[in-house]
């Protein structure tokens, strides 16, 4: 097997040599044998193990077992205890899903800290067909199918090609010792009785299960990366980027073979989960909304909107002093003074310094803020002033406004400047202020 590996890294996984990589280790067979072939093939490894404190003595001595280990094979190792159970209930999570996030965010943690490249984890072609099992039971998308990826950013799993009885004869061929893990062998959680109870019943049909299973998850990718290259193809004549939004054109959307099966391909990575109601928007009145726990999708007369979901009510204001002339935050902008106005855009303002009272201040819209849009007579309501310009719902939350200590609105950032701050006269200094972005 550690031929195989080898041969397999060389071939498929080559940029892990010469790399810094840590080992995502539990103490179980298949993670000490990754770190026992990595360590003979003499790859710069690590070790890091958490200890979530799950199952008594038992947690503890596994983490005993994998510092001993590092000592013997003279490995760097990392450990970690989390509160997993407390953690969970806080978060209203399942024990599991809340490991696994703690799990995950702890080794991008230690790549931060310690200049790691590569997380390499102990996953095996029978986690491979478990997991499709799991998703097939639970009903899922054609990505939910081509099973567990080998290389997902800075996570690498050398081993998946390779069964758990390939993985257990090489550790009791060269007297690798391991732990056990006695919960394994319960059949309580879903993957255990996936493991115990349905996968020697389909290798009893079929001895060559694996091997089949993976020529049938290369074809799955295979038809995903076709879908992939269409969905890309359709985006690029049904999508636009606007500032901070993208626009779908519904009508071009009902034009499609499946609109609902598109819709879903191009807001999945957006976290939408009613799908229904996403489809639903395609032909609901304008402003209606479905969100998402990152992102929001208006409909908006003839566009479907997403932008991310920000709160509308929020009245943070960040505060540009004098002499500042680079602001990043919440928005980008520059600042300068300039000896005579060139051509005005919705990107740029020429302001008059002295009506500029410091420090100024970045703020969202409130209801009953008023302005004196350039171009027009007399003030106006900035809620009459986004209706009349058919400013939809989503850019209206994402709207910034540039003000003076007093709260009066210079720039309705992006949109129109307030004529009181123009520059009249030339003698006058003149700022220009620039949205970057």
């Amino acid at each position: 097997m550690l031929q195989k590996l080898s041969n397999h890294i060389n071939q498929n996984l080559p940029f892990l040599k010469d790399k810094k990589l840590l080992i995502a280790i539990s103490g179980g067979v298949d993670s000490v044998v990754l770190t026992h072939l990595l360590s003979t093939l003499n790859f710069n490894i690590s070790l890091a193990h958490c200890n979530f404190n799950l199952r008594g003595k038992e947690s503890d001595l596994d983490e005993t077992f994998v510092k001993e280990l590092g000592k013997k094979l003279n490995i760097e190792t990392f450990t970690i205890h989390f509160k997993t159970e407390e953690i969970a209930y806080k978060n209203k999570q399942s024990t599991q899903i809340a490991a696994r996030e703690l799990r995950y965010n702890w080794f991008q943690e230690l790549i931060k800290a310690h200049n790691f490249e590569f997380v390499l984890t102990a996953h095996h072609a029978d986690d491979n067909l478990e997991t499709f099992l799991i998703n097939l039971t639970r009903g899922t998308g054609l990505e939910g199918l081509t099973g567990i990826p080998e290389i997902n950013g800075h996570i690498v799993r050398p081993l998946l090609k390779f069964s758990r009885v390939e993985i257990i004869n090489f550790a009791k061929e060269n007297s690798i010792v391991w732990r056990k893990d006695k919960s394994n062998a319960s059949t309580k959680y879903v993957r255990n009785k996936i493991r115990h109870q349905i996968v020697p019943v389909l290798k009893e049909i079929n001895p060559n299960l694996l091997e089949t299973f993976a020529n049938t998850s290369t074809y799955l990718k295979e038809s995903q990366a076709i879908i992939e290259d269409k969905i890309e193809e359709v985006s690029s004549k049904i999508i636009s980027k606007e500032k901070d939004f993208l626009k779908f054109k519904v009508d071009d959307i009902l034009k499609l073979s499946n609109p609902k099966a598109y819709l879903y391909q191009l807001l999945k990575a957006y976290h939408f989960t009613e799908f229904n109601d996403v489809y639903n928007l395609l032909s609901a009145q304008s402003g209606k909304q479905v969100f998402s726990k990152t992102h929001i999708l208006l409909k908006d007369r003839e566009f479907l909107i997403l932008s991310k979901n920000i709160a509308s009510n929020t009245i943070e204001a960040f505060l540009i002093e004098e002499n500042q002339i680079k602001i990043t935050k919440p928005i980008n902008l520059t600042i300068e003074e300039v000896q005579e106005k060139s051509t005005e855009n919705k990107q740029t303002i020429y302001v008059d310094k002295k009506h500029l009272i410091f420090p100024l201040k970045l703020r969202k819209w409130q209801n009953g803020d008023f302005f004196y849009p350039t171009g027009m007579r007399g003030k106006k309501k900035l809620s009459k002033y986004f209706k009349d310009e058919k400013i939809s719902v989503l850019e209206k939350q994402n709207t910034w406004l540039l003000c003076n200590k007093n709260d009066a609105i210079i720039w309705v950032i992006g949109y129109r400047q307030d004529n009181r701050f123009e520059v009249n006269k030339k003698e006058n200094a003149t700022i220009k202020i620039t949205l970057n972005e």
